[in-house]
């Protein structure tokens, strides 16, 4: 295990927002990217609905939604999304 100053590492972080405020400091920032959409993602899965949603830890119903844009996916779901089109072995590992 490592030495961790947690109380220190809180106290800079704070110490960044305020300089951040001030306009002293920019932070870092990223922008992620839009996955593509469930349908092309399960495509390129080759999974049929049921397994994509049982991969997804949601209901059939629920991919059946996104597919017909009902429903959009929730945020954590959209990670899921990314991870599944970015790290395909990643996720189908876990099956």
């Amino acid at each position: 295990m490592t030495d961790r100053d947690v109380g220190a590492e809180i106290l800079n972080g704070i110490r960044e927002i305020k300089a951040h405020k001030a306009g002293q400091i920019a932070l870092k920032t990223r922008e992620l990217k839009e996955s593509a959409s469930p349908q092309t993602i399960r495509a390129q899965l080759k999974l049929s609905q049921s397994a994509f949603a049982g991969l997804m830890g949601v209901s059939l119903r629920t991919v059946q939604d996104w597919e017909q844009g009902r429903r959009e996916p929730s945020g954590p779901a959209k990670t899921l999304l990314r991870i599944a089109e970015q790290h395909p072995d990643a996720l189908l590992d876990l099956a």
